[in-house]
């Protein structure tokens, strides 16, 4: 087991690793920015490095900095969490050549996830469902319109290294393709340094299924259910559950087999976790690979009682998943998951600044990771959650009734947050009903609007 890890990350992943690394007797090593000299994970590590200024091109994302930092405090490991550098295997590769255990899957199948069209083709060649689209990356505009035409509109260009919506356009006639390839292109080329876009089949109104891995690097792949994540607001996810109120369990099983057979073809190790789509129809079809540990990972952890973290780092050490897991996964409840913005709960404008006074919900089936606190700041420079708020039940009418409660005794004043939306929402009649799409919170914001206009 590694005697200490450093954890290139910040915010309330920082502080998930750390307490899982002290439950594992491992010290840690945090880095931080000027910004987050006064932080949470700083403060309760065994050592803290300053890697740089504010910005996170500078200090986050710089490479050089974490790897020094890595290497004055002779650490092992590096936990990457979610965001920043989770995902970049050029960093992955650096850790590998430094002689430092990267805690996620190996820099070739990082590479190879992180490219969307030849995931695409490596689920395809192992049973996964696909939406219908290009066979490759389109050459240029002209074979956009030829695959558009054979699949039919609407279809939807996406950027090969894409992600969080940017390079994606939508395309509901043939005129508008043309135009909208070199937007797209350019969206991509500019947010990715890779312009390449393929094209597939859009879907109106499409649920967001996503299924949890954990693999070992002992050939085990276990594939722990699944979570549907489709309240979302332009491509962010507000709210998610586990498992799916809707997945038919003969789907749930034949994707979960699916899954297993192409990881295990590739070699994957470490956490991951597998999108869809969900059509209105219950078919489930494959949208992309994330190479590490998902925000919303603590819904899983609920409903399987797997520390998914804990697992990570077992797993990175050399341990096997027969040895870690020891038992049959089945589901047990439902769990649902609030993410809480430092921003307005209806115009959605930012709102950092310093917390006057906090109150964070306790009570039988709720779980709270957060790194904020009393008279801490909240930085204008990174990603506006501040709170994850997750309630388990013994089904899903039970989950909500314990958010619910929870939300009501979460107090954060200083700043404005999600908390009011996040009320507003489990109220609704249509979310209860479990009546959701990705285009859900639009819905569900205009009709409060008219029912305020109305009033």
């Amino acid at each position: 087991m590694f005697q200490k890890i450093l954890i290139a990350n910040r915010g309330e992943i920082a502080l998930r690793v750390i307490c899982a690394c002290r439950d594992l007797g491992i010290k840690t090593v945090a880095v931080y920015s000027e910004a987050d000299r006064n932080s949470l994970h700083v403060r309760f590590a065994d050592e803290a490095v300053c890697i740089g200024p504010a910005k996170s091109a500078l200090s986050y994302l710089n490479i050089p900095s974490v790897i020094s930092a890595a290497e004055i405090t002779n650490v092992q490991a590096i936990h990457p969490g979610y965001g920043f550098l989770s995902e970049n295997a050029d960093f992955a590769e650096v850790c590998e050549t430094s002689g430092i255990k990267f805690i996620g899957p190996s820099p070739e199948v990082t590479r190879l996830m992180g490219l969307k069209q030849r995931a695409r083709e490596v689920m395809k060649a192992h049973g996964v469902p696909i939406l219908p689209g290009s066979e490759g990356i389109l050459r240029d505009a002209e074979e956009g319109l030829e695959v558009a035409a054979e699949i039919g509109y609407p279809v939807i260009l996406k950027a090969s290294a894409g992600g969080g919506g940017r390079g994606m356009r939508v395309v509901r006639e043939p005129e508008e393709l043309p135009k909208l390839f070199i937007q797209a292109s350019q969206e991509a080329g500019s947010s990715f340094s890779c312009a390449d876009i393929y094209v597939e089949k859009f879907i109106e109104r499409p649920r967001h299924i996503e299924f949890q891995v954990i693999a070992d690097h002992h050939g085990d792949v276990e594939v722990l259910f699944e979570r549907e994540c489709s309240v979302q607001r332009r491509h962010q996810k507000l709210i998610e559950e586990a498992p799916s109120p809707v997945l038919k369990p003969e789907v749930r099983e034949a994707t979960m087999k699916a899954i297993k057979d192409a990881f295990e073809a590739i070699g994957y190790t470490n956490a991951g976790t597998v999108e869809f789509l969900m059509d209105t129809d219950g078919s489930l079809f494959f949208i992309e690979v994330n190479a590490r540990i998902q925000v919303e990972h603590p819904v899983t952890e609920f409903i399987t009682g797997v520390d998914l973290v804990k697992t990570q780092i077992r797993v990175a050490a050399g341990e096997k998943l027969a040895d870690i897991l020891d038992r049959p996964i089945v589901m047990r409840g439902h769990a649902i998951e609030c993410r809480i913005n430092a921003e307005h709960p209806e115009t959605f404008t930012p709102s950092p600044g310093r917390i006057k006074a906090m109150n964070v919900p306790g009570g039988i089936g709720i779980r709270v990771d957060t790194a904020a606190y009393v008279d801490g700041v909240i930085p204008p420079y990174y990603d506006s959650m501040i709170a994850k708020l997750i309630a388990h039940g013994s089904n899903r009418e039970e989950a909500i009734a314990r958010l619910l409660r929870a939300l009501d005794l979460f107090v954060v004043e200083g700043i404005h947050t999600s908390i009011p939306l996040h009320q507003r929402i489990l109220k609704d009649q249509a979310f209860r009903d479990a009546e959701i799409d990705t285009h859900y919170i639009q819905r569900f914001l205009e009709k409060s609007k008219k029912a305020v206009y109305e009033d």
